[in-house]
């Protein structure tokens, strides 16, 4: 029980704390209406802090007394009422320290550092600098053993064990400390509630600042799903970068801030105030990425697709660790559910790509035999699909549905996946889908009329499709060489045929069967039937000059080649031919209109072939 004298300082101590309160009473006195407490006068903040905590032992005092005692009703409502208009301004207090310390962000330099981190792990302020802010000549009530026990297991954290996480000081340390001061006096009158209301609207306010300075728009999943893939396209660009920046640097460099002021408290406060602050815009920014995922599937979308994946599997680490708490579970659940979806799509657009070659329609053949877009579509898309090979190897674990490709089925070509064991499945994949476009162009040759067309056009894009997997070495070393000699046989033997079609006939002139008179060998030589022969060879090699130096072989090496495969066969069967019976010729009327052509008139024509326009 207490002495008269006791309570008689109790009192005295009550009255004075209880003038300091009524003092700065925004709602009663001037000098509370017009002036802060912080930042102003220090001793000012330091009496008042005083005075709060002197009417919370008043007010703890009186609620044990009245365990046991009859305490005057109007003395305790007295000292609510007190509680009640001290904690209004240290609500005001704490809001405007938050305001006037929050600053923008310089959104260049986060841009920069976001991608090139130290390899040292960001830490807080050192002990000595947090004593520095704790302590005071005046013998603040700041000064005690929880607040010590903050500054001293301040770095305690894990996450911050991530070198990719860089964390910035969004508030000075005096600041942060009066906010822990303010903070832990609301909380222990029962303010909670109101501590992270006004925590959490300011900061979000500075957080949703940083959102536009970053370019994030306010775009739901349907806004994203109705813009069209070009618009898109630039937006993912835009969001890969500033995803890094607002995990790694603006959410991380928050949830700092609030392990700074509140976990002196000792409960998850720092994270119910964390998630107060940046769930709202964490949904937001993930939303854009969730649309991405779940949006119509087409070919084109695929590699963006797989730079929001691979963007969003870097980032999983550093999410799991900044938001690693029990209330920011959705946020970690969302990030993996939406990465779980992209790499659905993923899987999803490349099967549907297969399926997309292999129906693909267009019936009119491309002029001069030259390369098909679709070859061109098709190796182009392959080429890039192995610049993400390490990706789409751990997306795609099965190899390519066999559907009826084993059944006979005319619409579908047939491969045999046992002779490619040991394969991935993405190589698998790759190789079924220059499968399918190799029987796609086989049908697309069958629209030309001439068969030598249809060969030559078979050899450029069988050729094309060489080249382009030559050229990729990691798209080579997927294929594999057997598959690569398979191909190049392929489009050699394309070459055979084309010669075989055209130039058959024209060699069969050459010949000397049907020139000589029955009995006669050695001098019975028909000059009607060898001036008929003449004419026949002229008229046919004047054809294949006139039409073929129309049709087209993009590849100037393979054009080449043929060109001297097709020299080699001709002009020694005509040099020969034009030896054994020139003299017969000249023997006769008018010679010139039968032996038109030397050999080397002949080896410059050859030259003419191929090249896409007509011969002069």
């Amino acid at each position: 029980m207490e002495t008269p004298a006791n309570s008689t300082k109790d009192n005295s101590g009550y009255e004075s704390a209880e003038k300091i309160i009524l003092r700065w009473d925004s709602t009663a006195s001037e000098v509370g209406r017009e002036r802060m407490i912080f930042g102003t006068d220090r001793q000012e903040a330091d009496f008042y802090l005083q005075a709060v905590d002197e009417i919370q032992r008043s007010l703890s005092s009186a609620s044990i007394s009245d365990c046991s005692h009859n305490v005057d009703a109007d003395n305790q409502s007295k000292v609510k009422t007190t509680i009640q208009i001290a904690m209004a301004r240290l609500e005001d207090e704490f809001r405007n320290i938050l305001i006037i310390h929050t600053s923008a962000l310089e959104i260049d330099s986060l841009f920069d550092s976001s991608t090139s981190f130290s390899s040292s792990t960001p830490t807080h302020h050192d002990l000595e600098d947090d004593e520095d802010c704790i302590s005071d000549d005046s013998g603040s009530s700041r000064n005690n053993l929880l607040q010590l026990h903050h500054c001293e297991s301040s770095d305690s954290s894990t996450y911050r064990t991530s070198s990719s996480i860089r964390e910035v000081d969004l508030m000075p340390a005096e600041a942060i400390c009066d906010l822990q001061a303010i903070a832990m006096r609301m909380i222990a009158a029962g303010y909670l509630r109101e501590c992270i209301q006004v925590y959490g609207s300011v900061r979000k306010s500075s957080v949703d600042s940083s959102f536009r300075k970053l370019g994030i728009e306010k775009l739901s999943i349907g806004d994203v799903q109705r813009l069209e893939w070009e618009a898109l396209e630039g937006k993912i660009r835009r969001w890969i970068r500033t995803a890094r920046v607002c995990v790694r640097i603006l959410f991380a460099s928050e949830k700092k801030l609030c392990e700074q002021i509140f976990d002196c408290v000792g409960t998850d406060i720092d994270d119910a105030c964390f998630m107060e602050t940046v769930k709202g815009p964490a949904i937001q920014l993930f939303n854009f990425a969730e649309a991405i995922s779940i949006s119509r599937r087409s070919p084109e979308k695929l590699f963006k697709i797989l730079d929001l994946h691979d963007a969003l599997m870097e980032l999983l680490p550093d999410i799991e660790a900044v938001f690693d708490s029990k209330s920011s579970d959705s946020i970690r659940v969302q990030a993996a559910e939406i990465l779980s979806r992209l790499a659905e799509a993923a899987r999803g657009i490349l099967s549907e790509f297969e399926n997309a070659v292999l129906r693909e329609p267009s019936r009119v053949p491309v002029p001069g035999g030259t390369i098909h877009p679709l070859t061109r579509y098709v190796m182009n898309y392959i080429s890039l699909i192995s610049d993400y090979k390490q990706t789409l190897i751990e997306l795609i674990m099965s190899k390519p549905s066999t559907g009826s490709r084993y059944s006979g089925d005319p619409s579908t070509p047939d491969m045999e996946f046992t002779e490619l064991e040991g394969k991935t499945p993405l190589a698998l994949h790759l190789i079924w889908i220059i499968v399918v476009l190799q029987f796609n162009l086989d049908g697309k040759s069958k629209h030309y009329r001439d068969v030598s067309l249809a060969h030559l056009f078979m050899m450029n894009n069988v050729h094309y499709i060489v080249q382009k997997v030559k050229g990729s070495p990691e798209l080579r070393e997927m294929i594999g060489d057997d598959c690569l000699r398979k191909l190049t046989g392929k489009f050699r033997q394309a070459a055979t045929s084309y010669q075989r079609a055209t130039w058959v006939s024209v060699l069969y002139c050459l010949r000397d069967e049907g020139l000589h008179v029955s009995g006669s060998f050695s001098s019975g030589v028909s000059k009607t039937a060898l001036r008929e022969r003449f004419k026949t060879f002229n008229a046919m090699f004047e054809e294949v000059h006139r039409t073929q130096s129309m049709w087209l072989i993009p590849d100037g090496q393979l054009r080449e080649e043929l060109r001297i495969s097709i020299s080699e066969k001709l002009l020694p069967a005509y040099r020969s031919f034009l030896g054994r019976f020139r003299s017969h010729i000249e023997s006769g009327k008018h010679p010139e209109n039968y032996i038109k052509y030397s050999a080397e008139d002949l080896e410059t024509a050859v030259l003419d072939l191929f090249e896409g326009y007509p011969a002069s």
